[in-house]
Protein backbone atom coordinates (compact mmCIF):
# COMPACT_ATOMS: atom_id res chain seq x y z
CA UNK A 1 0.00 0.00 0.00
CA UNK A 2 1.23 3.39 -0.86
CA UNK A 3 1.52 6.13 1.84
CA UNK A 4 -1.33 8.02 1.94
CA UNK A 5 -1.91 11.31 1.03
CA UNK A 6 -3.63 12.27 4.21
CA UNK A 7 -0.28 11.39 6.16
CA UNK A 8 2.01 13.98 7.46
CA UNK A 9 3.65 15.76 10.20
CA UNK A 10 4.90 18.71 11.15
CA UNK A 11 8.42 19.34 13.07
CA UNK A 12 7.29 21.02 16.02
CA UNK A 13 11.76 21.47 16.74
CA UNK A 14 12.46 22.89 13.66
CA UNK A 15 9.07 25.32 13.06
CA UNK A 16 9.69 26.81 16.72
CA UNK A 17 12.98 27.34 16.28
CA UNK A 18 12.26 29.37 13.01
CA UNK A 19 9.53 30.89 14.65
CA UNK A 20 11.35 31.70 17.96
CA UNK A 21 14.27 33.85 15.64
CA UNK A 22 11.70 35.58 13.31
CA UNK A 23 12.62 33.08 10.63
CA UNK A 24 9.34 32.35 10.06
CA UNK A 25 5.82 34.16 11.10
CA UNK A 26 2.70 32.90 12.98
CA UNK A 27 0.72 34.34 10.78
CA UNK A 28 2.89 32.31 7.59
CA UNK A 29 2.73 29.10 9.91
CA UNK A 30 -1.45 29.47 9.98
CA UNK A 31 -1.49 30.23 6.34
CA UNK A 32 -0.23 27.05 5.58
CA UNK A 33 -2.14 24.86 7.90
CA UNK A 34 -5.51 26.57 6.10
CA UNK A 35 -4.42 25.24 2.95
CA UNK A 36 -3.71 21.87 4.14
CA UNK A 37 -6.81 21.58 6.65
CA UNK A 38 -9.36 22.25 3.93
CA UNK A 39 -7.47 19.01 2.02
CA UNK A 40 -7.30 17.11 4.59
CA UNK A 41 -9.68 18.29 7.69
CA UNK A 42 -13.57 16.81 5.52
CA UNK A 43 -11.77 13.66 5.36
CA UNK A 44 -10.21 12.92 8.65
CA UNK A 45 -12.49 14.97 10.84
CA UNK A 46 -10.14 15.08 13.38
CA UNK A 47 -11.01 18.66 14.76
CA UNK A 48 -14.72 19.98 15.96
CA UNK A 49 -16.22 22.27 13.26
CA UNK A 50 -15.47 26.09 14.10
CA UNK A 51 -17.05 28.77 11.29
CA UNK A 52 -14.49 31.17 11.98
CA UNK A 53 -11.35 29.02 12.86
CA UNK A 54 -8.68 30.53 10.81
CA UNK A 55 -9.97 34.06 11.23
CA UNK A 56 -9.81 33.53 14.82
CA UNK A 57 -6.11 31.83 14.58
CA UNK A 58 -4.61 34.93 12.66
CA UNK A 59 -6.31 36.96 15.24
CA UNK A 60 -4.40 34.95 17.95
CA UNK A 61 -0.97 34.31 15.94
CA UNK A 62 -0.69 38.40 15.47
CA UNK A 63 -1.77 39.26 19.20
CA UNK A 64 1.51 36.67 20.08
CA UNK A 65 3.97 38.16 18.05
CA UNK A 66 2.65 41.71 19.58
CA UNK A 67 3.44 40.18 23.17
CA UNK A 68 6.86 38.67 22.50
CA UNK A 69 8.46 41.42 19.75
CA UNK A 70 11.80 40.59 21.53
CA UNK A 71 13.17 36.91 19.97
CA UNK A 72 15.07 36.47 22.81
CA UNK A 73 12.49 36.50 24.94
CA UNK A 74 9.73 33.98 23.47
CA UNK A 75 8.94 31.41 25.08
CA UNK A 76 10.05 27.42 24.57
CA UNK A 77 6.53 26.95 22.32
CA UNK A 78 5.91 29.99 20.46
CA UNK A 79 3.79 30.00 17.48
CA UNK A 80 3.75 25.97 18.06
CA UNK A 81 0.16 24.72 16.97
CA UNK A 82 -2.14 23.14 19.50
CA UNK A 83 -5.13 20.56 19.44
CA UNK A 84 -7.08 19.82 22.63
CA UNK A 85 -9.25 16.93 23.55
CA UNK A 86 -12.95 17.70 23.91
CA UNK A 87 -13.23 17.24 27.28
CA UNK A 88 -11.02 19.60 28.58
CA UNK A 89 -12.26 23.13 29.10
CA UNK A 90 -10.43 26.50 27.22
CA UNK A 91 -11.99 29.44 27.69
CA UNK A 92 -14.48 30.87 24.92
CA UNK A 93 -14.84 27.57 23.64
CA UNK A 94 -18.13 25.01 24.67
CA UNK A 95 -17.00 21.46 26.11
CA UNK A 96 -19.17 18.83 24.32
CA UNK A 97 -17.03 15.35 25.59
CA UNK A 98 -18.22 13.63 22.18
CA UNK A 99 -21.72 13.52 23.84
CA UNK A 100 -25.74 14.51 23.48
CA UNK A 101 -25.81 15.98 26.80
CA UNK A 102 -25.90 19.61 26.87
CA UNK A 103 -22.42 21.65 27.19
CA UNK A 104 -23.24 23.72 29.96
CA UNK A 105 -24.06 20.43 32.40
CA UNK A 106 -20.63 20.16 32.86
CA UNK A 107 -18.98 23.51 31.76
CA UNK A 108 -15.81 24.56 34.17
CA UNK A 109 -12.99 26.69 34.37
CA UNK A 110 -10.04 26.42 31.62
CA UNK A 111 -8.31 23.30 32.41
CA UNK A 112 -4.32 24.01 34.18
CA UNK A 113 -2.29 22.01 30.88
CA UNK A 114 -4.43 24.12 28.67
CA UNK A 115 -3.15 27.43 30.60
CA UNK A 116 0.25 26.58 30.68
CA UNK A 117 0.46 25.51 26.99
CA UNK A 118 -0.92 28.76 26.32
CA UNK A 119 1.25 30.77 28.51
CA UNK A 120 4.43 28.83 26.64
CA UNK A 121 3.00 29.95 23.48
CA UNK A 122 0.85 27.65 21.94
CA UNK A 123 -1.65 28.44 19.62
CA UNK A 124 -4.94 27.11 19.78
CA UNK A 125 -6.25 25.84 16.67
CA UNK A 126 -9.30 23.94 17.88
CA UNK A 127 -11.06 21.17 19.69
CA UNK A 128 -10.23 17.83 18.99
CA UNK A 129 -12.81 14.85 18.65
CA UNK A 130 -13.23 12.33 21.56
CA UNK A 131 -15.29 9.27 22.24
CA UNK A 132 -18.04 9.99 24.34
CA UNK A 133 -16.69 10.85 27.61
CA UNK A 134 -13.43 9.23 26.81
CA UNK A 135 -14.87 5.90 26.52
CA UNK A 136 -15.78 3.54 23.93
CA UNK A 137 -18.87 5.04 21.74
CA UNK A 138 -16.34 6.97 18.59
CA UNK A 139 -17.01 10.03 16.86
CA UNK A 140 -16.27 10.24 12.85
CA UNK A 141 -12.49 10.77 13.21
CA UNK A 142 -10.86 8.54 10.81
CA UNK A 143 -7.35 7.57 10.39
CA UNK A 144 -4.71 8.96 8.20
CA UNK A 145 -3.04 6.12 7.22
CA UNK A 146 -6.09 4.49 5.51
CA UNK A 147 -9.68 6.74 6.49
CA UNK A 148 -11.38 3.18 6.04
CA UNK A 149 -9.81 2.54 9.75
CA UNK A 150 -9.99 3.44 12.92
CA UNK A 151 -7.61 6.13 14.59
CA UNK A 152 -8.37 4.46 18.00
CA UNK A 153 -10.22 6.35 20.79
CA UNK A 154 -10.29 8.03 23.31
CA UNK A 155 -8.01 10.56 22.11
CA UNK A 156 -8.99 9.87 18.53
CA UNK A 157 -9.02 13.36 17.18
CA UNK A 158 -5.82 14.01 18.79
CA UNK A 159 -3.49 11.34 17.60
CA UNK A 160 -5.27 11.89 13.94
CA UNK A 161 -4.29 15.61 13.77
CA UNK A 162 -0.45 14.66 14.16
CA UNK A 163 -0.68 11.98 11.91
CA UNK A 164 -2.17 14.52 9.23
CA UNK A 165 -0.18 17.80 9.97
CA UNK A 166 -2.48 19.98 11.48
CA UNK A 167 -0.97 20.32 14.82
CA UNK A 168 2.51 20.42 16.18
CA UNK A 169 1.13 18.79 19.73
CA UNK A 170 -1.83 17.42 21.01
CA UNK A 171 -3.49 16.68 24.23
CA UNK A 172 -5.28 13.34 25.17
CA UNK A 173 -6.24 11.31 28.10
CA UNK A 174 -5.38 7.80 29.20
CA UNK A 175 -8.06 5.75 31.42
CA UNK A 176 -6.94 2.54 30.17
CA UNK A 177 -5.28 3.42 26.88
CA UNK A 178 -6.25 5.93 25.11
CA UNK A 179 -3.07 7.81 24.49
CA UNK A 180 -0.84 4.50 23.45
CA UNK A 181 -3.26 2.64 21.40
CA UNK A 182 -4.40 6.12 18.94
CA UNK A 183 -0.67 6.85 19.12
CA UNK A 184 0.54 3.76 17.48
CA UNK A 185 -2.93 3.12 15.16
CA UNK A 186 -1.72 6.97 13.59
CA UNK A 187 2.23 6.24 13.43
CA UNK A 188 2.99 9.32 15.88
CA UNK A 189 4.50 9.27 19.71
CA UNK A 190 2.38 9.33 22.25
CA UNK A 191 3.58 10.22 26.01
CA UNK A 192 1.50 8.99 29.11
CA UNK A 193 3.42 10.71 31.95
CA UNK A 194 3.10 9.18 35.40
CA UNK A 195 0.12 9.31 37.52
CA UNK A 196 -0.24 12.82 39.05
CA UNK A 197 2.79 14.28 37.52
CA UNK A 198 0.11 16.20 35.02
CA UNK A 199 -2.54 17.99 36.66
CA UNK A 200 -6.23 16.81 35.54
CA UNK A 201 -8.00 19.94 36.40
CA UNK A 202 -10.41 21.63 33.97
CA UNK A 203 -11.71 18.30 32.33
CA UNK A 204 -14.77 16.15 32.58
CA UNK A 205 -13.56 13.54 34.75
CA UNK A 206 -13.55 10.11 33.50
CA UNK A 207 -11.93 8.17 36.60
CA UNK A 208 -9.99 10.31 39.00
CA UNK A 209 -8.56 7.17 40.25
CA UNK A 210 -6.70 6.30 36.84
CA UNK A 211 -7.17 9.37 34.42
CA UNK A 212 -3.90 11.03 33.37
CA UNK A 213 -3.24 13.45 30.83
CA UNK A 214 -1.10 12.72 27.94
CA UNK A 215 0.77 14.10 25.11
CA UNK A 216 1.06 13.47 21.34
CA UNK A 217 3.65 14.76 18.59
CA UNK A 218 5.61 13.54 15.79
CA UNK A 219 8.81 12.42 16.99
CA UNK A 220 10.51 11.80 20.64
CA UNK A 221 12.71 15.59 20.56
CA UNK A 222 9.03 17.23 20.06
CA UNK A 223 7.78 15.49 23.12
CA UNK A 224 10.67 15.96 24.87
CA UNK A 225 10.70 20.16 24.30
CA UNK A 226 6.51 20.11 25.49
CA UNK A 227 6.93 17.61 28.50
CA UNK A 228 9.90 19.91 30.10
CA UNK A 229 7.66 23.08 29.09
CA UNK A 230 5.04 22.29 30.78
CA UNK A 231 5.64 19.94 33.80
CA UNK A 232 6.61 21.22 37.12
CA UNK A 233 10.26 20.03 38.36
CA UNK A 234 11.07 18.33 34.91
CA UNK A 235 14.79 17.78 35.09
CA UNK A 236 16.33 17.40 31.30
CA UNK A 237 18.80 14.24 31.12
CA UNK A 238 21.27 16.42 29.27
CA UNK A 239 23.89 13.45 28.38
CA UNK A 240 23.19 10.76 25.93
CA UNK A 241 21.53 7.91 27.81
CA UNK A 242 23.90 4.87 29.20
CA UNK A 243 22.24 1.58 26.92
CA UNK A 244 19.47 0.88 29.15
CA UNK A 245 18.86 -3.20 30.36
CA UNK A 246 15.27 -4.18 28.44
CA UNK A 247 12.99 -6.52 29.65
CA UNK A 248 9.50 -8.01 27.49
CA UNK A 249 6.78 -9.36 30.14
CA UNK A 250 6.19 -13.36 28.95
CA UNK A 251 2.81 -14.74 29.47
CA UNK A 252 -0.85 -14.26 29.38
CA UNK A 253 -0.59 -10.11 29.17
CA UNK A 254 1.63 -10.50 26.22
CA UNK A 255 -0.08 -13.29 24.79
CA UNK A 256 -3.06 -10.83 24.13
CA UNK A 257 -1.94 -9.30 21.04
CA UNK A 258 -2.23 -10.60 17.73
CA UNK A 259 0.77 -9.63 16.33
CA UNK A 260 3.56 -11.35 18.26
CA UNK A 261 5.58 -11.97 15.14
CA UNK A 262 5.50 -8.27 14.15
CA UNK A 263 7.18 -7.76 18.28
CA UNK A 264 9.55 -10.66 17.48
CA UNK A 265 11.38 -8.67 14.86
CA UNK A 266 10.91 -5.44 17.11
CA UNK A 267 12.42 -7.17 19.27
CA UNK A 268 15.32 -8.98 17.27
CA UNK A 269 16.04 -5.02 15.88
CA UNK A 270 16.63 -3.80 18.95
CA UNK A 271 19.44 -7.00 19.69
CA UNK A 272 20.95 -6.07 16.67
CA UNK A 273 21.75 -3.16 17.83
CA UNK A 274 23.27 -3.78 20.92
CA UNK A 275 20.11 -4.11 23.27
CA UNK A 276 20.12 -6.72 25.77
CA UNK A 277 16.23 -8.12 26.24
CA UNK A 278 15.08 -10.17 29.01
CA UNK A 279 12.47 -12.47 28.93
CA UNK A 280 10.84 -12.41 32.24
CA UNK A 281 7.24 -14.12 33.36
CA UNK A 282 5.00 -11.32 34.19
CA UNK A 283 0.91 -10.82 34.48
CA UNK A 284 0.07 -14.30 35.58
CA UNK A 285 -2.61 -12.25 37.22
CA UNK A 286 -3.28 -10.39 34.04
CA UNK A 287 -6.94 -11.25 34.01
CA UNK A 288 -7.83 -10.46 37.76
CA UNK A 289 -5.60 -7.33 36.87
CA UNK A 290 -8.27 -6.55 33.52
CA UNK A 291 -11.37 -7.09 36.12
CA UNK A 292 -10.09 -4.68 39.01
CA UNK A 293 -9.32 -2.12 36.45
CA UNK A 294 -12.52 -2.35 34.74
CA UNK A 295 -14.47 -1.95 38.20
CA UNK A 296 -12.29 0.69 39.19
CA UNK A 297 -13.03 3.29 36.55
CA UNK A 298 -16.79 2.09 36.00
CA UNK A 299 -17.11 2.89 39.88
CA UNK A 300 -15.68 6.09 39.55
CA UNK A 301 -17.88 7.14 36.34
CA UNK A 302 -21.22 6.07 37.62
CA UNK A 303 -20.48 8.44 40.56
CA UNK A 304 -18.99 11.13 38.28
CA UNK A 305 -22.67 11.58 36.28
CA UNK A 306 -24.51 10.09 38.94
CA UNK A 307 -26.75 13.69 38.87
CA UNK A 308 -26.23 13.93 34.87
CA UNK A 309 -27.06 10.32 34.23
CA UNK A 310 -30.18 10.13 36.24
CA UNK A 311 -31.22 13.92 34.34
CA UNK A 312 -29.88 12.99 30.69
CA UNK A 313 -30.20 8.69 30.40
CA UNK A 314 -31.69 8.71 27.18
CA UNK A 315 -28.54 11.03 25.72
CA UNK A 316 -26.20 8.71 26.64
CA UNK A 317 -25.04 6.34 24.00
CA UNK A 318 -25.24 2.56 24.67
CA UNK A 319 -21.75 1.57 26.02
CA UNK A 320 -21.21 4.80 28.27
CA UNK A 321 -24.70 3.81 29.76
CA UNK A 322 -23.79 0.07 30.13
CA UNK A 323 -20.72 1.20 31.81
CA UNK A 324 -22.00 3.74 34.05
CA UNK A 325 -24.79 1.09 34.74
CA UNK A 326 -21.88 -1.69 35.61
CA UNK A 327 -20.21 0.57 37.60
CA UNK A 328 -23.44 1.44 39.94
CA UNK A 329 -22.73 -2.64 41.20
CA UNK A 330 -19.41 -2.03 41.94
CA UNK A 331 -19.39 -1.79 46.17
CA UNK A 332 -17.00 0.81 48.31
CA UNK A 333 -15.04 -2.35 48.86
CA UNK A 334 -14.37 -2.98 45.71
CA UNK A 335 -13.71 0.36 44.90
CA UNK A 336 -11.07 0.63 47.13
CA UNK A 337 -9.67 -2.66 46.14
CA UNK A 338 -8.86 -1.26 42.84
CA UNK A 339 -7.52 2.07 44.04
CA UNK A 340 -5.05 -0.08 46.42
CA UNK A 341 -4.65 -2.56 43.45
CA UNK A 342 -2.98 -0.27 41.30
CA UNK A 343 -0.48 0.63 44.07
CA UNK A 344 0.61 -2.34 45.09
CA UNK A 345 0.98 -3.16 41.40
CA UNK A 346 3.41 -0.66 40.96
CA UNK A 347 5.23 -1.58 44.25
CA UNK A 348 5.51 -5.24 42.42
CA UNK A 349 6.62 -3.63 38.93
CA UNK A 350 9.11 -1.91 40.92
CA UNK A 351 10.35 -4.97 43.15
CA UNK A 352 11.01 -7.00 39.80
CA UNK A 353 12.71 -4.34 38.33
CA UNK A 354 15.40 -3.71 41.15
CA UNK A 355 15.31 -7.57 41.17
CA UNK A 356 16.29 -8.15 37.15
CA UNK A 357 18.21 -4.98 36.57
CA UNK A 358 15.62 -3.75 34.28
CA UNK A 359 15.22 -0.14 32.90
CA UNK A 360 12.54 -0.14 31.55
CA UNK A 361 9.86 -2.63 29.55
CA UNK A 362 9.30 -2.68 25.66
CA UNK A 363 5.56 -4.63 24.59
CA UNK A 364 3.51 -4.14 21.81
CA UNK A 365 1.29 -0.53 22.01
CA UNK A 366 -1.49 -2.50 20.78
CA UNK A 367 -2.50 -5.74 19.94
CA UNK A 368 -2.62 -5.33 16.25
CA UNK A 369 -2.92 -2.80 13.72
CA UNK A 370 -6.12 -0.45 13.90
CA UNK A 371 -9.24 -2.58 13.03
CA UNK A 372 -11.03 -1.98 9.70
CA UNK A 373 -14.39 0.70 10.23
CA UNK A 374 -15.45 3.26 12.36
CA UNK A 375 -17.67 1.99 14.76
CA UNK A 376 -15.10 1.12 17.50
CA UNK A 377 -12.07 2.26 18.27
CA UNK A 378 -9.87 -1.11 18.97
CA UNK A 379 -8.52 -2.56 22.40
CA UNK A 380 -7.16 -1.72 25.40
CA UNK A 381 -5.76 -4.16 26.73
CA UNK A 382 -1.87 -4.04 26.19
CA UNK A 383 -1.82 -0.59 28.04
CA UNK A 384 -4.09 -1.20 30.93
CA UNK A 385 -1.43 -2.92 33.37
CA UNK A 386 0.53 0.28 32.97
CA UNK A 387 -1.82 2.28 33.02
CA UNK A 388 -3.44 0.71 36.53
CA UNK A 389 0.03 1.19 37.95
CA UNK A 390 0.02 4.58 37.07
CA UNK A 391 3.74 4.23 35.15
CA UNK A 392 4.78 6.47 32.37
CA UNK A 393 4.61 5.10 29.03
CA UNK A 394 5.43 6.22 25.98
CA UNK A 395 4.05 4.58 22.33
CA UNK A 396 6.99 5.07 19.59
CA UNK A 397 6.58 4.29 15.64
CA UNK A 398 8.03 1.22 14.94
CA UNK A 399 7.23 -0.36 11.33
CA UNK A 400 4.23 -1.44 9.53
CA UNK A 401 2.00 -4.61 10.18
CA UNK A 402 -1.09 -5.53 8.00
CA UNK A 403 -1.90 -3.47 4.82
CA UNK A 404 1.03 -1.47 6.17
CA UNK A 405 -0.55 0.36 8.51
CA UNK A 406 1.72 1.49 11.71
CA UNK A 407 2.30 -0.40 14.27
CA UNK A 408 3.75 0.91 18.20
CA UNK A 409 6.09 -0.10 20.66
CA UNK A 410 5.53 0.82 23.67
CA UNK A 411 8.44 1.27 26.39
CA UNK A 412 7.09 1.29 30.11
CA UNK A 413 9.36 2.95 32.57
CA UNK A 414 9.22 3.26 36.37
CA UNK A 415 6.63 5.96 38.13
CA UNK A 416 8.39 9.01 38.37
CA UNK A 417 11.26 8.05 35.76
CA UNK A 418 9.81 9.92 32.73
CA UNK A 419 12.70 11.79 31.73
CA UNK A 420 15.11 8.62 31.64
CA UNK A 421 11.89 6.79 30.00
CA UNK A 422 11.95 9.49 27.40
CA UNK A 423 15.41 10.44 26.53
CA UNK A 424 15.61 6.35 26.26
CA UNK A 425 13.18 6.31 23.82
CA UNK A 426 15.06 8.98 21.93
CA UNK A 427 17.91 7.11 21.46
CA UNK A 428 16.08 4.04 20.03
CA UNK A 429 13.42 6.03 17.87
CA UNK A 430 16.43 5.64 14.70
CA UNK A 431 16.40 2.18 14.71
CA UNK A 432 12.79 2.36 13.39
CA UNK A 433 12.56 5.26 11.17
CA UNK A 434 13.31 3.71 8.54
CA UNK A 435 10.57 0.74 8.97
CA UNK A 436 8.05 3.64 9.86
CA UNK A 437 8.44 5.54 6.48
CA UNK A 438 6.93 3.22 4.40
CA UNK A 439 10.02 3.03 2.07
CA UNK A 440 11.54 -0.20 3.14
CA UNK A 441 9.98 -3.59 3.60
CA UNK A 442 9.16 -3.02 7.40
CA UNK A 443 8.72 -5.10 10.49
CA UNK A 444 6.02 -7.14 9.52
CA UNK A 445 4.55 -10.82 9.42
Amino acid sequence: MAKSEYFSSLSLESDVYALRTAALSPIALVDDLEARFEKIEPVIYAYLPEASRFKRLRRDARLLEQRYPDVDARPPLFGALLGVKDIFHIDGFATRAGTQVPPEAFAGGEADIVARLKQAGALIVGKTVTTEFAYFEPGPTRNPHNPAHTPGGSSSGSAAAIASGLAHITIGTQTIGSVIRPAAYCGVVGYKPSFGRVATSGLVDFSPSADHVGFFTADVASMQRVASAVIDDWQPTLDRPARPELALPLGPYLEQSSALAAFDAQVNKLRQAGYSVQRIPMFDDIEEINKRHQDLIAADLAHQHRRLFERYEPLYRPRTAALIRQGQAVSAQSLQAGREGGRELRQRLHQLMDQEGIDFWICPSAPDVAPRGIEATGSPLMNLPWTHAGTPALSLPAGRGTLRLPLGLQLVGRFGGDEQLLAWARAIEPLFAESQSGNGDGIHP
